[in-house]
């Protein structure tokens, strides 16, 4: 069996897991949409209202960002957490596969799940804040946002599911890590929510592509010293 194939069988098993259960999923999207909704109301960004355009230019881009970072956080703590407690993560690394290739399936299904939450969040700002947020040059930023995120997610989430504090110690590794995807992805997105000449963002899309490549490597690398420990 190949090495991916091995990736995808456990992301396969994770996501039928919760195709059964659907609790983070629903966890995950009803917290999105309650902040969607505060973030609308609170910055006065409603759909005709006085000024709400140009508020909404400078203002949307962060908040997408923001929900797809705190939702993401929430899938993350949730997703290695009920298996550990189960014993079926243990269980797991007594197989004979790969320790990358387990991170690979956990990421792939994490990434996944974020992307099922985004297909929701999109439309929402659409909505609100009457921005075009479907367009390809946002979607592309919001896959590779994700793959990031949710990579250097998964391989933090592992670390701190075996700790006491995990739900407190998820946020203080994950954050600052991945402050620099989300910077990039918020002037990324807003330079293509703009229209501006991507000559004009095309140095934190840069970045944005270096952290993937970066983060996903040294994941790949470091996790079998993660799960030993």
């Amino acid at each position: 069996m190949t090495f991916f194939r091995k990736a995808w069988i456990i992301a396969r098993k994770d996501l039928l897991t919760e195709l059964r259960s659907r609790e983070m999923l629903s966890t995950m999207g009803a917290f999105a949409a309650l902040i969607i909704l505060l973030f609308a109301f609170a910055f006065d960004l409603r759909t005709g209202s006085t000024g709400s355009t140009a508020r909404a230019n400078t203002v949307t881009p962060g908040a997408l960002w923001a929900v797809i970072a705190f939702a993401g956080m929430l899938g993350l703590g949730r997703s290695l957490t009920s298996e550990i407690d189960r014993g079926s993560f243990d269980a797991l690394l007594l197989t004979p596969v790969d320790r990358s290739a387990i991170f690979l399936g956990k990421a792939i299904g994490i990434i996944i799940f974020m992307f099922v939450i985004e297909a929701v969040i999109l439309p929402l700002f659409v909505i609100f804040f009457n921005q075009p947020f479907v367009q390809p040059a946002i979607i592309l930023i919001v896959v590779l946002g994700t793959i990031g995120y949710g990579g250097i997610g998964t391989l933090l989430s592992t670390m701190a599911a075996n700790t006491r504090l995990r739900e407190v110690l998820l946020p203080v590794l994950l954050l600052p890590i991945a402050i620099p995807a989300l910077l990039a992805a918020v002037k990324c997105t807003s330079g293509a929510l703009d229209g501006r000449d991507f000559s004009e963002w095309a140095n934190w899309f840069g970045l944005l592509v270096a952290f993937d490549l970066v983060m996903l490597g040294a994941a790949f690398l470091v996790y079998d010293f993660v799960v030993e420990d």
